[in-house]
């Protein structure tokens, strides 16, 4: 059974303060680099479940969306699930081989306040 063309809802983890930093990040990249990582997030809502490149397993419910940006950069968009609905956790510029620590503490972090 294939799953229908309509998407997978997206929302950003929002604080208690009603900050959202994953839509502020995004909003602070140059224009095509933003479109390059909302085609890449939706290619995850349309197509889920999605594998390598675009998409990977970090474990614990942690999944990253993996964009090679114009600026000759890589981004990492970090996400969980939660009532049938993406949750972008975290954001940012991959500097090395591996996600730092603190990346990942941050996203299951969130993660672990938007499914208790």
């Amino acid at each position: 059974m294939t799953r229908d063309l309509k998407p997978i809802p997206l929302v950003f983890w929002r604080s208690t303060a009603g900050n959202e930093p994953v839509r502020d990040w995004l909003n602070d990249l140059p224009r095509d680099d933003q479109r390059t990582l909302g085609h890449d997030i939706a290619r995850v809502q349309f197509g889920w479940p999605i594998g390598l490149p675009v998409c990977r397993a970090m474990g614990k419910g942690l999944w990253e969306v993996r964009s090679s940006l114009p600026s000759r950069r890589e981004a990492r968009v970090l996400f969980g699930f939660h009532c049938e609905t993406l949750v972008a956790l975290h954001a940012f510029i991959k500097k090395g081989q591996t996600t730092p620590d603190q990346d990942l503490a941050l996203a299951y972090k969130r993660l672990k306040d938007v499914t208790t």
